[in-house]
């Protein structure tokens, strides 16, 4: 597993909010975002820099907008050429409002791309943290597939030839929604979600050995795929080994470690007659009950100790 950086353009962000740009130095879209939040600089219009993050997208709302109101020409300027020269990559002005002559100045002489929205300042900065925190979140591709049941998001791992793909194929044909195959890109979106999607270049592709690659969004109709789903549940797929133990009760929890967040786990083993898009669902319905409060084998245990005694 490799894990990858990645930043958003700004013109990826103007796209995505339709905003209006005041002013662009040349090749301004280019430019790249790489933090995920966002800051309002009161205090630095304020002539206040101490632990100042310069990479942050700025918005300037009503309320600082009214304070420099405030200030003289010759304040104004000299507050925005202090906000600019730091090499902040953007001011984004909500509200629709006016842009200070003074702030233009600045922006043009330090080449600072000034952006506009009609949004509320706290709307667009909470859309804005959400845009790049998906976009911006630590990711991995692994090999395997993801496939949502029942609405639970289930990633199937194993070693090539184990029968990912074909179950994945039973699956859909039972009704779930294949979100990708043979390679699955993790995103890390928050300290406990995990959503996965599939590279575009092979979204909505699955291999079949014997067939070659099949489309399933046109065989199956557009039903049967998903864009993005969370990981939820961990299934390894692994040849059957005789005289191997199993977990036949199911009471250890196991779990499955991505992007540092564990995630819950089962091991099935595999060999022929054994229905595995079935097992797969009831695992997944299972699942769901244990996150619901309910544990099939700790009431079982329950049971038997009041039945029995100890």
């Amino acid at each position: 597993m490799q894990l990858k950086e990645f930043g958003v353009s700004l013109g990826d962000l103007i796209h995505e909010f339709n905003f209006e740009v005041v002013y662009g130095p040349e090749g301004f879209e280019k430019t790249e975002i790489t933090k995920d939040d966002v800051n309002r600089p009161g205090l630095q219009l304020a002539g206040f820099f101490d632990y100042f993050d310069p990479n942050r997208i700025q918005i300037m709302g009503k309320v600082e907008s009214s304070y420099v109101e405030g200030l003289s020409s010759e304040e104004r300027r000299s507050r925005f050429d202090r906000l600019f020269e730091t090499g902040i990559p953007v001011l984004l002005l909500s509200r629709n409002i006016d842009v200070f002559p003074e702030c233009l100045a600045a922006a043009q002489e330090h080449g600072v791309p000034i952006l506009r929205t009609n949004e509320f300042t706290s709307t667009i900065m909470s859309a804005i943290v959400a845009f790049l925190k998906v976009n911006l979140a630590p990711r991995v591709t692994l090999h395997g597939v993801l496939i949502e049941i029942y609405g639970e998001g289930v990633l199937l791992l194993g070693d090539s030839g184990v029968g990912k793909s074909e179950t994945a194929i039973e699956l859909v044909k039972r009704g779930h929604r294949l979100i990708a195959d043979d390679a699955v890109e993790i995103k890390r979106v928050s300290d406990k979600t995990l959503v996965g999607t599939a590279p575009e270049v092979i979204r909505h592709f699955i291999e079949l050995r014997g067939i070659g690659i099949v489309d399933v969004r046109r065989i199956f109709g557009i039903g049967a795929i998903k864009m993005t789903e969370k990981v939820e549940l961990v299934i390894n797929l692994e040849p059957w080994e005789d005289g191997k133990q199993y977990d036949r009760l199911g009471m250890d929890s196991q779990t499955t470690s991505i992007l540092d967040i564990a995630v819950p786990s089962l091991t099935i083993p595999v060999k022929p007659g054994r229905n595995l898009a079935v097992i797969i669902e009831v695992a997944a319905m299972n699942d769901r009950q244990k996150k619901m409060g309910f544990n099939a084998a700790k009431e079982l245990q329950e049971r038997m100790l009041k039945q029995y005694g100890n």
